[in-house]
């Protein structure tokens, strides 16, 4: 069996009128696809084929998670999915993909391999960079990256600007945590104690 057999859409077996199919995509789906930035995905995809005459219009709609690396900590982040994807199928004479809304496909091919417009749907909604939120990076890995990068390059950068800034909120976070009536934020207090932990093994030595 082929890695996307079940992505097998079986299109000239289809009577006329609307069928629902759905897909769950993991990461075994993307690992297949070779993804280098989707490590791990838990997705929901809805297919709506409506069948008339000649034209299978194709409605997918895409919901739900997925895992990427944080480009400022390395850590896991998780990217929220929903987005939509709508094409029409029909056969012809050869394959054609030239425009953006009508894909034809040779009157020989009994199946439609969705595996692929699935994939591109799901990719093109990811954003270039992949970043947490300001205050949601790993504080200690944003400066051990922000040393390194400085020791390697001499210059800051954009990268190395956001680092700085997200630093920055972190230690006014802190500022105003230790005001007084102020209430702890458990997510900071954790890190505080690491950072501490290691400040005192360097005293030691």
């Amino acid at each position: 069996m082929g890695k996307f057999t079940d992505f097998k859409l079986p299109l000239k077996s289809l009577p006329e009128g609307t069928h629902e199919f759905e897909y769950h995509l993991d990461k075994v789906f993307f690992k297949n696809m070779e993804s280098e930035d989707v490590h791990n995905a838990d997705l929901l995809v809805k297919l709506t084929v409506v069948h008339k005459v000649d034209i299978y219009d194709l409605a997918f709609n895409i919901e739900g998670v997925v895992t990427l690396i944080c480009d400022r900590c390395l850590d896991d982040l998780e990217m929220p999915i929903d987005t939509a994807y709508h094409i029409s199928v029909r056969y012809g004479d050869e394959y054609n993909d030239e425009s953006d809304d009508l894909l034809v496909i040779p009157e020989a091919d009994n199946y439609l391999n969705t595996a692929y417009m699935i994939y591109d749907t799901v990719v093109l909604s990811i954003p270039i960079k992949h970043v947490h939120p300001m205050g949601k990076c790993n504080r200690q890995m944003s400066a051990m990256l922000k040393k390194h990068r400085a020791t390697e390059r001499g210059a800051s950068d954009e990268d190395t600007e956001l680092e700085d800034s997200l630093i920055e909120e972190i230690d006014s976070i802190d500022a105003a945590a230790s005001l007084p009536d102020q209430p702890s934020d458990p997510r900071w207090d954790a890190l505080r104690k690491l950072s501490s932990e290691g400040d005192g093994a360097t005293a030691d030595e």
